[in-house]
């Protein structure tokens, strides 16, 4: 029987109405889309870092 569990509480998915099963969608493809973001953010952050650290490097030999 799979469950999802929403604020601590268990459910089956099986008896989830229609409305319920789309607003699990949604709220799944929310957290699929914030962890995306996540993983861009700590790109940009690693990337920014390093030019950063790169016009540091440039601007003490100046």
């Amino acid at each position: 029987m799979p469950t999802i569990t929403i604020d601590g509480k268990e459910y089956d998915s099986d008896q989830l109405s229609e409305e319920a099963k789309q607003q699990l969608g949604s709220i799944q493809f929310v957290d699929k889309k914030i962890e995306e973001l996540k993983n861009e953010i700590a790109v940009y952050q690693t990337a920014r870092n390093g030019y950063a650290r790169a016009l540091s490097e440039m601007l003490d030999k100046q």
